[in-house]
């Protein structure tokens, strides 16, 4: 059911008005999925333009069952089916009860509740056969905090465009990735594939097309579909990947126990057993989850920097090998890519390392970290010399994020499926953000400027640049391929400039150095590309 848009012009301006079609639109449209029936709403989205499109908004839909009791540690199990139709217009309960940030850059809300494992859908057309592309979008915050249910997610843009888009669900923090010897380790990512098979199974019932399926996310989330695209058991679920600001984030098995050891020990448990665990409750255990990580043996090592201790463990089953290893190997080659980062990502980390080491030369601080002396030469040059607090803090933030989207992308090189990677350098303009940082490009990828709480994180932002980066995204997911040479051609790189511009040059040059450097790594000559 869909309705029809008008727009007129009066003396005293423009306005738009959204004509219904029959009594569906008053109740809500319905849609039955393998577990049972469910009503959502209709929503309007107002473009930058003033025009109104409508969608279709279910939220709230369980896809596995919820994670209490026996199932608190477990797999995730099919959710109970239901008789009649099930409301769908609020978002369901969030595994995040409490946000973990101080100044959250993205809205993303708790909602109490146990029956945290659930989708959201967003569909311009929910009717079998549309055959709509789809964007399932995995939310980030640290792997402990985020919530599938932040407006910005709503996809009304896509929705106008003509994509599907889902949101989901997954358990956080320790109940998601903490290890448990001789139990079900991995959860978060199993909760991830479950995801995934719901959305094959069920989504053509919302407009959309299982063989037309893009994972996408930022930060966390972001790591979370490259993960994805490099595991084996998950390459029937997807056809591409959007990861925006990506870390590397996965552990070893020895580094997982070592954190669960930490981690027991800080809620008073004999031993990190299941049944020790299972007699924490929640809000205890997501407490005690900055135990995870050991102390720092070095306020300046920037090849240990940023390693999250409750993530995704290489345990040689579900998860076989590194990201990297597995981009080696072949894994997910024939899946479209498009990745990249921020020009500022994590910049707050200049503070956060000024009393360890000062401001003073910053070149002996980066060879004593293991960086050659040309690395630490160009890095300090790129920093236009200034101290060594704020070069560090950089190059630990680029560590972080900008070096994994260089060396990942490198892996890919003769990959079927070409790999797109974008540098968006344009700063916000917010009084409170410092720079291109860490969330900025994610208003622009959604389309939302001006949304509420946008500008907060990004004060006063050209909608053209918004136009570009939603451009790219989409054209991602509805045709596999963006208006670009693959980053293979010459390390050609999409800018989105401070000036508000979109161009191609090469780019990612002193990241991939870095990149070799951590992982022990030669790099391959230089290519060239011409700037278009």
């Amino acid at each position: 059911m869909r309705g029809t848009r008008w727009v007129a012009r009066t003396g005293s301006g423009r306005y738009v008005r959204w004509m219904s079609h029959g009594q569906q639109a008053a109740t809500g449209p319905e849609v039955a999925t393998a577990s049972g029936r469910v009503r959502g709403a209709w929503r309007y989205h107002v473009s930058a333009d003033a025009t109104v499109s409508t969608h279709a908004v279910f939220r709230g839909i369980p896809f596995a069952a919820p994670p209490v009791g026996p199932l608190r540690f477990a797999a995730p199990a099919p959710p109970a089916p239901w008789e009649g139709t099930r409301d769908a217009v609020a978002y369901g309960p969030t595994a995040q009860r409490m946000t973990p940030y101080a100044f959250p850059r993205i809205p993303e809300p708790s909602v109490p509740g146990d029956d945290i494992l659930t989708v959201n859908v967003t569909t311009p057309d929910p009717a079998v056969g549309a055959n709509l592309p789809v964007l399932v979008w995995i939310h980030g915050g640290g792997f402990e905090g985020g919530s599938p249910a932040s407006p910005w997610y709503e996809g009304g843009a896509f929705a106008r465009d003509g994509v599907v888009v889902v949101t989901l669900a997954y358990r956080l923090a320790f109940e998601g990735f903490g290890w448990i010897d001789g139990g079900v380790n991995n959860r978060a990512v199993r909760d991830w594939l479950a995801g995934l098979e719901w959305v094959q199974e069920n989504v053509s019932a919302f407009g959309g097309d299982p063989a037309r399926v893009t994972i996408g996310g930022q930060s966390a989330g972001g790591a979370a579909a490259l993960r994805l695209l490099t595991m084996p058991v998950a390459r029937s679920l997807f056809s591409g990947v959007l990861a925006i600001s990506p870390p590397d984030a996965s552990i070893t098995v020895e580094q997982a126990r070592e954190a669960s050891g930490r981690v027991a020990r800080a809620v008073g448990a004999p031993q990190p057993s299941l049944a020790a665990f299972e007699a924490v409750d929640h809000d205890a255990l997501w407490e005690a989850r900055e135990a995870s990580s050991p102390p720092p043996q070095s306020a300046d090592d920037i090849l240990t920097g940023g390693t999250l201790m409750l993530a995704p463990v290489i345990d040689g089953d579900l998860i076989p090998d590194t990201a990297a290893q597995a981009l080696v190997d072949g894994v997910g080659s024939d899946k479209t890519l498009f990745m990249g980062s921020t020009a500022h990502e994590f910049r707050h980390l200049v503070g956060e390392v000024r009393s360890a080491v000062g401001d003073g030369p910053a070149q002996e601080v980066l060879e004593r970290n293991g960086l050659p002396a040309e690395l630490a030469a160009e890095l300090v040059a790129r920093e236009g010399g200034r101290g060594a607090a704020w070069v560090l803090g950089m190059a630990i933030s680029d560590a972080i994020f900008r070096a994994p989207v260089a060396g990942l992308a490198s892996l890919r090189a003769s990959a079927t499926a070409p790999t797109w990677v974008y540098d968006f350098r344009w700063e916000s303009r917010s009084p409170s953000i410092d720079g291109a940082a860490h969330c900025v490009d994610v208003p622009f990828g959604f389309d939302i400027l001006g949304g509420a709480g946008v500008d907060q994180l990004t004060g006063r932002a050209p909608q053209s640049l918004a136009d570009a980066v939603h451009a790219d995204w989409l054209s991602l997911v509805t045709d596999g391929k963006i208006d670009a040479p693959p980053h293979r051609d010459g390390y050609a790189t999409i800018v989105y400039g401070d000036d508000g511009r979109r161009i191609v040059t090469p780019g990612y040059r002193i990241e991939r150095k870095l990149w070799e450097v951590i992982h022990g790594r030669v790099p391959p000559p230089e290519p060239t590309i011409a700037v278009r």
